[in-house]
């Protein structure tokens, strides 16, 4: 039996880290938090399989996240998916799944979505 990939989740709203737990954890191993300047030392600690991080966050934004992850080499590689309230899904679609030059979903999209980007992103080379 595969064990359950491990989701990274960051996101500055306690509410949608709550629904996506409630939503994500009977798929995957969840870790998350709302401190996005805490994320990039958690993620060197946890080695997730994939980081889902939201991208308008105070303090540190999913653009400067995502930069300071590649720029360790612990953390390089670990896939980041942009959960984002800023495109719609027909938005994200027109964008070819792309959103601030990274994988990138739409908060609003249908969970079968994003299951389907998360496993894109996790599937073995």
């Amino acid at each position: 039996m595969n064990p359950r990939k491990k989701i990274l989740l960051v996101d500055d709203d306690e509410a949608v880290v709550s629904y996506l737990v409630v939503k994500l954890a009977r798929y995957y191993e969840l870790i998350s938090t709302t401190r996005p300047l805490e994320a990039v030392a958690l993620a060197a600690r946890e080695q997730p399989d994939l980081i889902l991080c939201d991208i308008d966050m105070p303090g540190m934004s999913g653009g400067d996240l995502a930069a300071a992850l590649t720029e360790r080499p612990e953390t390089a590689f670990i896939p980041v998916l942009y959960l984002t309230s800023l495109v719609s899904p027909e938005e994200a679609q027109d964008l070819d799944g792309e959103v601030g030059g990274r994988p990138g979903v739409s908060k609003r999209a249908p969970l079968a979505e994003l299951l389907q980007r998360i496993d894109e992103l996790t599937r073995p080379a």
